[in-house]
């Protein structure tokens, strides 16, 4: 029988993953098929008396589109329909992949002949897309250890083979432990405050566990309602403690699908790997292929912002505290009440809430408008097709056209549901190449959310910050699919610096508080009448609530991430908890109880793409409110600005540096002050 991992679904134009015939049972041969077809045809590519661009740079393109093809399939399954079968057999192909990547990495031939190619007459004469693939191929080799001795060449395969293993048994000890605690709730006055919407998502719950009354798990759909909305400051209390301890030695479940040990191991293999490249910390490792340039200016620019910001960050916890005292008698803010009483508090001040808002978010609607945003910016229509095969009922598959053709697909998975990893991502499911036989693969992506579900026959209705998720999800969707690149290693996402890759997205967030564009899809779900104009201007007056803590919270992560990566050392092992408490003692407001185990939970940089990068999220939100405000100078629908947007940003994909490309769209290098003008801080500048 054919492997499925090995076909494709064909829906003109698109070869789609066939999701209707895929088991666990064939993701071992099939990985192991194409792994051992790969090493045979590099075998043949290294052998060629001449090299060229067709010769190395398509066939490597081939090679690594068919591997990345079947791998993405697998681990966007393992995220969305996560068993122990599919875990165990994933985490198996996960080593194998590690060590071929490791094998490629550290090919002397295969490098040699990129060498040989950079070196040729041919090279001048490539395109600025297929020189960048190049370099970036020779600067990864470098990266990957291709000039070491044998000795440390097999040191180095030995920790990024762990690495992977740590990285991943991080990832599953998070998702137990959220799924591993729950509360069971039979007293309906154990829940006053908390919204209708999350009562429904509760009982639902208890009803799939055949229990009378609600169930609160540790989803953040179930999670956040209670902790922002719930009177019960003993519930709000143990939820905090059940889910700042998650995966820990601390809480209710100390000591099971514990990290601690994890993050020790991680944090030693990765300053291992930094000093045998020739880096002396792991953040420099980091930055080799960012945009920043150093760990100074990395460090300068986080507290640089921090210190414009904390003043405000202060007074607005110093306003929290005396409202909290004067208005729900709390005599002593601790950190389960914060975000009960900030909600308060905006509805004192603004008379409105997130729930107030949902109503007026109805998901379809939201999604139509969200396209009909990118139709207006982008010149392209978007169109749901039910003939591509899908893992879930929630998912749906769309087609993106640009004058009747289509240029691009993706999946839209948005809801919460068991054994499907918490948060939102974008991740490709097919890469847009020009072929070998000179035909053009189209991209497609996997958009993923976990918005709390439709019930009682409801749509689903989104707060005003999942909009904002959505939206951001999307623009890294619209980077992915747009490009106009033909090379795999520099389309799309792919070769953009990390701290430059969240730009779209950050950049699309702005028309979620945009009236021109909220009109298009702020209509209440049952009246579709849209979002009233007093309504509006509280959510646009709201809209800065709080935003120096907010900004102080990133802060607050981003400088422990690089810090950690940046001192970490053989002769300074230090301990993750004492380095957090550090920069809490510098830029929190409130320092939460001596229990509290955040990093033990902190799945982007111990699990996720961001160690020694988490900084990259401030870094793109400064190049994404400089972008913005060239449409807040020319209009936020202009054509001729978003066409600017499209051509010198999401077409070009990584083929250029990244300052290259703003400065095209912008004119001019990127400046903070739109970031501290949207937040409200700009006055407070010192």
């Amino acid at each position: 029988m054919s492997n499925p991992l090995l076909q494709h679904f064909s829906l003109s134009p698109f070869d789609l993953p066939a999701y209707d015939k895929i088991r666990t049972e064939d993701i071992t041969p099939a990985i192991d098929t194409i792994l051992a077809d790969n090493r045979a045809a590099i075998q043949q590519v290294t052998q060629a008396a001449t090299v060229c661009w067709n010769s190395l740079g398509v066939a490597m393109d081939e090679l690594g589109d068919r591997l990345n093809s079947a791998w993405s399939t697998v681990s966007h399954l393992n995220a969305v329909t996560n068993s122990d079968a599919l875990r165990k057999v994933y985490e198996a192909s996960l080593q194998k992949l590690s060590e071929y990547s490791t094998e490629l990495g550290q090919n002397q031939a295969l490098c040699a002949a990129y060498q040989s190619l950079a070196q040729s007459d041919e090279f001048a004469g490539l395109d600025q897309q297929r020189k960048k693939s190049i370099e970036n191929a020779l600067r990864d080799f470098h990266l990957s250890g291709v000039d070491l001795p044998d000795d440390k060449k097999r040191r180095y395969a030995e920790i990024s083979s762990k690495l992977a293993e740590l990285n991943n048994r991080f990832s599953n000890n998070v998702l137990d432990a959220t799924q591993g605690w729950t509360k069971h709730i039979t007293d309906s006055a154990d829940l006053a405050g908390v919204p209708d919407s999350a009562l429904a998502g509760a009982t639902a719950a208890a009803q799939q566990r055949g229990l009378e009354g609600y169930v609160i798990t540790l989803d953040f759909p179930s999670y956040y309602p209670v902790m922002t909305y719930g009177e019960n400051r003993a519930l709000r209390e143990e939820l905090y403690t059940a889910y700042m301890t998650r995966a820990s030695d601390q809480g209710p479940n100390a000591g099971k699908w514990d990290n601690t040990q994890l993050i020790s191991e991680i944090l030693a293999l990765r300053f291992e790997l930094a000093r045998l490249l020739g880096f002396e910390n792991y953040a420099q490792l980091s930055l080799a292929t960012k945009m920043a340039s150093s760990t100074d200016e990395v460090l300068t620019f986080l507290h640089e912002l921090a210190k414009k910001t904390l003043p405000v960050a202060k007074q607005e916890f110093a306003e929290l505290q005396v409202f909290a005292k004067e208005q729900l008698g709390i005599d002593e803010l601790k950190s389960w009440d914060v975000g009960y009483a900030s909600e308060k508090l905006r509805q004192h001040r603004y008379a409105i809430s997130q729930e107030e808002l949902r109503p007026y978010f109805p998901a379809p609607k939201v999604i139509d408008g969200m396209f009909q945003t990118a139709q207006r910016l982008f010149g392209i229509s978007i169109e749901a097709s039910d003939d591509a095969p899908l893992w879930h009922s929630d998912a749906t598959f769309y087609v993106i056209k640009r004058a009747e053709q289509p240029i691009a697909a993706f999946y839209l998975d948005p809801y919460a549901r068991a054994n499907k990893r918490g948060g939102a991502w974008m991740a490709d499911c097919r890469v847009r190449r020009l072929r070998a036989d000179g035909s053009l693969q189209l991209p497609v992506a996997y958009l993923t959310c976990n918005f709390t579900p439709p019930v009682d026959g409801k749509p689903a209705l989104l707060t005003h910050d999942e909009v904002t998720t959505l939206f951001h999800e999307f623009g890294h969707g619209l980077h992915h699919m747009l490009t106009k690149m033909e090379v795999m290693d520099v389309s799309g996402i792919n070769g953009v610096a990390w701290d430059a890759v969240e730009l779209p997205s950050q950049f699309m967030e702005n028309w979620c508080w945009e009236p021109d564009a909220l009109s298009l899809f702020a209509r209440h779900y049952e009246t579709d009448l849209p979002l009233p104009t007093e309504l509006l201007d509280k959510m646009l007056a709201a809209k800065n609530f709080q935003a120096g803590m907010l900004m102080m919270r990133q802060l607050e992560f981003a400088l422990f991430d690089f810090r950690l990566h940046t001192e970490y050392s053989d002769t300074r092992r230090l301990d993750a908890q004492c380095v957090l408490n550090e920069v809490r003692e510098e830029v929190a407001v409130l320092m939460p109880p001596a229990f509290t185990r955040f990093a033990h939970a902190f799945s982007h940089i111990f699990a996720g793409g961001y160690a020694a990068g988490y900084y990259s999220y401030k870094w793109a939100e400064v190049l994404a409110a400089d972008a913005f405000s060239l449409f807040e100078e020319k209009g936020i629908f202009d054509a001729a600005t978003g066409k600017a947007f499209l051509q010198s940003v999401l077409e070009q994909g990584g083929s250029r540096e990244p300052m290259d490309l703003f400065v095209e769209f912008r004119g001019r290098e990127p400046s903070v002050e739109p970031l501290l003008r949207h937040n409200g801080i700009v006055i407070h500048d010192v």
